[in-house]
């Protein structure tokens, strides 16, 4: 075997293990965990922790009525959810609609510092028990609350991740058929990490931790919510995953919006990795580090550029390959022209799954490297715009 085909084949193999690999590995591993663990300790529902759900709303005038309405309908004890609404920096309607309520604590300055920076001065006013973040653009089901703090019983955990649900509506286009699979995939690994001991991180759109535990995040910080759940885990805790508490959240009106939330989650992820480095350790973190160089490292930063490599390497094999590369070169072009045909597709609201599905995996790799890219160079503002959504779901949509 040459060089050319061993580095063909390493390529395809890191490829392979980032997309398909790691997914079928976790639930292995998870299986044969719990087969050998035995009976589980049985969870009661009785125990209710006193309970902050913090809401971070920047200019969200079209959604924040709904998203209030929908947080005082929780199943919890209204005793024991505080509810806060911080609206810094909004200069639509947000911070009038956040006073209206009398169940609502909002907190509002004229100053717009970004998101870390709005949670960080709201977690001062905290001072219950646990405290749950969700997306003001996101709609909670009711049982929401008390799913997520089940897990608190356990002292070994100290963050719980809900489920993120995309809401398509009555559309079918790239940006919803691709994020909704993305994100049933997510959920399923997210599963079977938890069994295997803890998740790697949590959903942006709805996790809890023990209030104690937070840290007050670098206002540049990009992806807060990674950094908070992420910095537990790194403290000893475990990340539980709670598949009966879900935020639906709609998706992005289109690819364009949806490339440029991925540029600025892939960029935020080269900066928690430059800042927290530890991460990379195995003889200190074990099993978090194997997860979190599978799960996100790959995909993130190594994958990427594996894709792009691959294509000149197997060009290169060809004039003296057999069929095999032949058919594997092929599978590479079938699988860009399905994406670009997908691209055209979306443009022309036509919808077809079968060709937006590979879409959303290349705006994927592609926003990967522009995020990266575009954070070395100093060019990703923490003052971010957020996406374009498609219409918000109504509140039977949320079950």
């Amino acid at each position: 075997m040459t060089i050319l085909e061993i580095s063909f084949w390493i390529l395809m193999g890191i490829i392979l293990y980032t997309y398909l690999g790691y997914g079928a590995l976790v639930v292995i591993l998870g299986w044969v965990k719990g087969f050998f663990r035995g009976k589980q300790r049985v969870i009661h529902r009785n125990d209710e922790p006193s309970v902050t759900l913090l809401v971070s709303a920047f200019n969200e005038e079209a959604w924040l009525k709904k998203k209030i309405e929908n947080s005082i309908s929780l199943d919890y004890p209204e005793d024991k959810l505080k509810i806060i609404v911080i609206t810094d920096g909004s200069n639509d309607g947000s911070a009038k609609i956040a006073k209206i309520n009398p169940r609502i604590i909002h907190l509002h300055e004229v100053q717009r510092r970004g998101k870390t920076a709005a949670i960080n001065r709201a977690m001062k006013f905290v001072d219950t028990d646990i405290v749950i973040f969700s997306d003001a653009n996101t709609l909670l089901n009711r049982e929401a609350v008390r799913e997520l703090v089940l897990f608190f019983r356990d002292p070994a955990v100290g963050c719980v991740s809900g489920e993120k649900r995309v809401y398509m509506g009555n559309r079918n286009g790239a940006a919803s058929a691709g994020e909704g699979t993305y994100w049933r995939f997510e959920s399923l690994i997210k599963k079977w990490e938890a069994r295997l001991g803890s998740c790697v991180s949590a959903a942006g759109e709805l996790f809890a931790i023990r209030s104690d535990l937070f840290m007050k995040v670098p206002e540049d910080t990009l992806i807060e919510d990674f950094v908070i759940s992420l910095r537990i885990a790194l403290g000893g805790y475990r990340i539980q995953y709670a598949p009966g508490a879900y935020a639906m959240e709609t998706s992005s009106s289109d690819i364009g919006e949806e490339f440029k939330r991925k540029i600025r989650i892939a960029g935020g992820h080269l900066q928690s990795i430059l800042r927290m480095p530890g991460l990379l350790n195995p003889f200190r973190h074990g099993m978090l580090t194997f997860q979190y160089v599978s799960h996100k490292f790959l995909r993130s930063f190594i994958a990427p550029f594996c894709l792009i490599a691959l294509i000149p390497v197997n060009l290169f094999l060809l004039p003296k390959s057999g069929v095999l590369y032949v058919a594997l070169f092929m599978l590479q072009v079938i699988f860009y022209l399905v994406a670009t045909a997908g691209y055209l597709l979306q443009k022309r609201h036509l919808a077809s799954r079968l060709f937006f599905v590979p879409l959303y995996i290349t705006i994927m790799n592609v926003s990967a490297l522009t995020g990266f890219f575009r954070y070395l160079r100093g060019q990703q503002s923490v003052l971010w715009e957020k996406s374009a959504r498609m219409v918000e779901p109504e509140p039977e949509d949320v079950r």
